[in-house]
Parts: C-alpha cells; sequence; structure tokens
C-alpha cells in the first residue's frame, strides 16, 4: 500500500480533524494531527491502493471539515491556485490556475464562478492543451470579500466539482469617486472607511490623503497614516496651511478630516490613497462649494433694486443646474441656469427669504438661503424726509443767494449815484468860486 499527503498552508487552528473519505469502495477514516496556527502541516493518509489497483470509481478527497481541500479520482488529480495568496486590492484582477493530471486522455472542462454574495460569475477563460485553466475574473470591489467557488464540469468523464476558495480584498467602503455638497461657513467632515478589520486583513499598510483645487494641480498633502497589522491606525498630520481638523473620536478604521469653516477655495478633489506592497487603492471624493452675495448689500427699500448672484465651484454634472426662487413666492420668483452654468444672477424688487438650489436630475443636492430685509417705514419716511429738507434747503439757499445779491446789486448802485452827485456838486462849486475872483 501506499501513501499520500498534501499541504494545507495557514491553517487557523491548533489542532485538525482530518477526514479522508474514499468514495465508494473503501470507508470513510479519521485522523488526528497537530499544527501550529500560521504555519503549515503536512497531512498524511495511510491506506490508500496505489492508483493501478483503485476501482474506476474511486474518489479520493481532503476535507477539512466540510470544506474540501484536494480531490484525485483514478488516474486523475487537480490543482488550483489564484494569485497573490488570495490577498488583494479593490480594482485588482485575480487569476486562477486549475491543472489536472490524468493518465486517460484530459476531459474538457466547463468551469463556472460564484463570488462571494452568491452571484454567478462569467471569467475569461484560456486553455491550450487542457492541462492548464487560466481564469482571469473580474475587478474585485471590497464587498466581494469571502468565499468563492469554483465549480468544473465534464461530460466525459463525469465530473461535476465545487472548490472553494478564499478570497480578500482590502479597499474603501466608500464609491471611488464621491462627490460631496457644501456651503461657505458651513462645518463639513469628509471621510473614508477601510473595510480592513471587516475582512481581518492581518497585514499592515501604509496611506496618505491628498487634495488638489484643479485635476491639473499639483497634489497637496494633507495627511498620512499606517495601518498595524493588529488593526490600529496611526494619522500624522501634514499641512499647517489648510485649515483642517484629524477628528478624535470617529469609527473604527476610518479616515476623516474636518473643516470646521467651509471657503470657496476648499472645494477641489481630495483623494485617499492605500499602499500595500507597492500595490496601491485609491478613492476620490470631489468637494463642490456654494456661495451667495448681494449687490447692493443691505435692507432693500421699496421701488429699488437689488442683485443675487450664487455660484458653485465648477464643473458640474452635465444634468445639474442652479435654480433661484423666492420662498412662499409664486412662479414669477423663479430663476434657472442654463445646463453646467456654475453662476446665476436674478434681479429682484421684493424683501424675503430667498433660496439658491443645486439641483441635479430631480435631487436637490444642496440649497443656500439668504435673507433679504426690507427697509424699515420709518426708515423710508426718513428718507423721503431728508430728500424733501434737502430740496427745500436747497430752495432756501437759491432764495438767499438771490435775495443778497439782489441787495448787493442795489447798495452798489446807490453808491454809484451818491459818487456821482458828489462829482457833480464838486464841479458846480468850483464854476462859482471862478465866476466871483472874475467880478
Amino acid at each position: 500500500m501506499e501513501s499520500c499527503s498534501t499541504a494545507v498552508s495557514r491553517t487557523p487552528a491548533a489542532f485538525l480533524l482530518l477526514h479522508l473519505g474514499l468514495v465508494s469502495s473503501m470507508a470513510h477514516q479519521n485522523e488526528f494531527q497537530t499544527g501550529l496556527a500560521g504555519g503549515e502541516v503536512t497531512l498524511n493518509c495511510t491506506g490508500i491502493l496505489p492508483d493501478s489497483k483503485l476501482s474506476g470509481d474511486t474518489v479520493v478527497r481532503w476535507k477539512y471539515y466540510d470544506t474540501p481541500l484536494w480531490r484525485m479520482e483514478k488516474g486523475t488529480s487537480w490543482k488550483m491556485t489564484i494569485s497573490l495568496d488570495g490577498h488583494f486590492l479593490q480594482n485588482e484582477v485575480p487569476e486562477l490556475i486549475l491543472t489536472q493530471n490524468s493518465s486517460s486522455p484530459l476531459p474538457d472542462l466547463r468551469i463556472t464562478l460564484f463570488d462571494s454574495n452568491n452571484n454567478r460569475v462569467t471569467p475569461e477563460v484560456q486553455s491550450e492543451d487542457r492541462k492548464k485553466y487560466i481564469v482571469n475574473l473580474k475587478k474585485l470591489e471590497a464587498m466581494h470579500s469571502g468565499t468563492w467557488v469554483c465549480e468544473v464540469h465534464s461530460d466525459s468523464p463525469l465530473i461535476d466539482q465545487s472548490i472553494p476558495f478564499a478570497v480578500k480584498v482590502l479597499g474603501f467602503q466608500n464609491p471611488d469617486l464621491e462627490r460631496k455638497y457644501a456651503t461657505v461657513d458651513s462645518t463639513l467632515i469628509l471621510s473614508w472607511r477601510l473595510n480592513s478589520q471587516k475582512i481581518k486583513w492581518k497585514e499592515g499598510f501604509t496611506g496618505q490623503l491628498n487634495w488638489k483645487q484643479q485635476e491639473s494641480a499639483n497634489p497637496h498633502e494633507l495627511l498620512d497614516f499606517n495601518v498595524t497589522a493588529q488593526g490600529q491606525l496611526h494619522e500624522t498630520k501634514k499641512s499647517n496651511n489648510f485649515l483642517f481638523e484629524i477628528p478624535e473620536r470617529k469609527p473604527e478604521s476610518t479616515i476623516e478630516v474636518k473643516l470646521p469653516k467651509v471657503h470657496f477655495n476648499h472645494s477641489g478633489q481630495y483623494q485617499c490613497q492605500l499602499e500595500y506592497q507597492g500595490r496601491h487603492a485609491q478613492s476620490k471624493i470631489e468637494l463642490v462649494v456654494m456661495k451667495v452675495s448681494a449687490k447692493p448689500v443691505g435692507p432693500l427699500s421699496r421701488g429699488d433694486n437689488m442683485t443675487l448672484t450664487c455660484q458653485v465651484s465648477g464643473p458640474l454634472p452635465p444634468n445639474a443646474y442652479l435654480s433661484w426662487e423666492r420662498v412662499n413666492g409664486t412662479k414669477k420668483d423663479i430663476k434657472n441656469s442654463e445646463r453646467n452654468e456654475v453662476k446665476l444672477e436674478v434681479n429682484i424688487s421684493v424683501a424675503g427669504l430667498w433660496s439658491c438650489h443645486l439641483i441635479e436630475g430631480s435631487d436637490r443636492k444642496i440649497s443656500f438661503h439668504y435673507h433679504v430685509e426690507e427697509a424699515a417705514v420709518w426708515i423710508n419716511y426718513v428718507i423721503i424726509g431728508a430728500s424733501v429738507g434737502g430740496s427745500l434747503l436747497v430752495f432756501a439757499l437759491g432764495c438767499l443767494c438771490i435775495i443778497s445779491g439782489t441787495s448787493w446789486q442795489r447798495r452798489r448802485q446807490r453808491a454809484k449815484r451818491m459818487a456821482q452827485a458828489r462829482q457833480y456838486l464838486l464841479e458846480n462849486k468850483t464854476c462859482q468860486c471862478q465866476h466871483r475872483l472874475k467880478k
């Protein structure tokens, strides 16, 4: 009699219950084998007849409880390996390699995959000689962590085998790209949720958070972080010029930054990136900021106009637009922008609460409320009184100037006549004196 053996890598238990099943010519056998957690153990089985003496319907399987580890039929054995030891980052494409050895002609295998959510996956299968099958899966997401199943089928000989295998996908529970909205002077928290603890990732990794205002701009590092093999997260702030905080209290395995007072120039792209063994995964949040201004600033008097301006940091999605409306107003108080416009102005003559909305499709993403105060009645009276008083004052000053000018003109003419009279009298007196001297 011969013996067979197989090796189990990283078996997560100190004691293994080994179950050897011989179908259908031999009975089941149970053996105990010891091993160290995290190490390797070789499983030896005895009592197996040589391959040439096995009956045609004999199947040899290794199982760990109910999980198949290895399978051999008479003259045929299979081996399946997965790339990167089953440890991936999101958006990576795993590769399965299934090899079969047989003394008889190799069967044509049909391979079907089911992901961890029991959804059927249609892989890309390559095989040149039926001995080696290369199976390329789809891009992985963080939710794909768990136990996958590879089903192998053949009609001749009849094969119907399920091979489970473990997949761990390290990444973010956020989407790859997420858009968030905020108004000027509001408080905002941006967060990225790692799935390392959820999938029990046992390896350390690092990462960083970068920000850039425009796609073509150079990234600005805000913080870096590292996660230990025990799952402890450590963060280090890298920028003192950017006004943000790292919250002390937050969920586990979460990267967060807090903007206590959002500025218009805080808009842009925030990218959180993790690194493991030289490979990278990332998740982005695009921040769009809205601001509102008025011209002129201050209360609105009756009969006057005011211009309200709503502006967002672009660009916007193709189906997004801005809209002004007066709360509890009429349809005449609504004005919409054209698609992709990032600035909308409205001229108003009615005070009240005005709102600017950013609408994407049929969903209001964000609103900015601006209260236009109406000038008080007494202020209007003061303004009217001041205008009338000013007009009267100008009129009075004009009259005073006219009267003063007239009086001055009269005095001037009187002085001129008196001077002429004196001159006339002087000339007459001179003539009389000369006449007396001649006598």
